[in-house]
């Protein structure tokens, strides 16, 4: 078992598809940071209005509690799209582990297009972009392109953590 996993990134990178089968490889509990927004999040985003930083943060917090009470290990599915939102998450569960889905804008929107019926609609993929802050060296985490099959991303995350790990047993 390891630390709990927050699979981040912009609406439409692949989130909750690759954290709900990442959860699976892994074979611990998933969630969706989706359904933890409250209502009044849901219906800003769905009129095409951003969630700013004082709608996030209750959000945040019953994210970071679901973390902190996965200490065994568990996969969350969550934008956090700056730093200071997880350093929110981090102040739960401090050994988080974040997986950023990183990809070209045209690309993501294309995918986020294609899916019907989400509340978040593709008009506020670039306000997404314009606020994301990609991970930093305080941060545990990986980047990992989100052009790859959902299995060759996965496959990805193991092979760079099997190294991460390696590398700390032969020190």
């Amino acid at each position: 078992m390891g630390s709990p996993i927050v699979v981040m990134g912009v609406s439409g990178s692949g989130k909750s598809t690759v954290g709900a089968a990442l959860a699976q490889r892994l074979r611990v509990p998933f969630a969706d940071a989706d359904d933890f927004h409250p209502p009044a999040n849901i219906a800003k985003m769905t009129a095409g209005q951003p969630l700013d930083d004082d709608d996030r943060y209750p959000w945040l917090e019953a994210i970071g509690e679901w973390l902190a009470a996965h200490p065994g290990g568990g996969v969350m599915s969550c934008s956090a799209l700056k730093h200071r939102y997880r350093d929110q998450l981090r102040r739960h569960c401090p050994d988080v582990e974040f997986v950023h889905l990183s990809g070209a804008q045209d690309v993501i929107g294309r995918r986020q297009a294609s899916r019907p019926g989400h509340f978040m609609p593709a008009a506020l993929l670039a306000s997404q972009f314009a606020i994301l802050e990609p991970l930093t060296d305080d941060e545990r985490g990986v980047t990992i392109d989100v052009a790859q099959d959902i299995d060759s991303i996965i496959e990805t995350y193991v092979r760079i953590t099997a190294s991460h790990t390696t590398e700390l047993e032969d020190r």
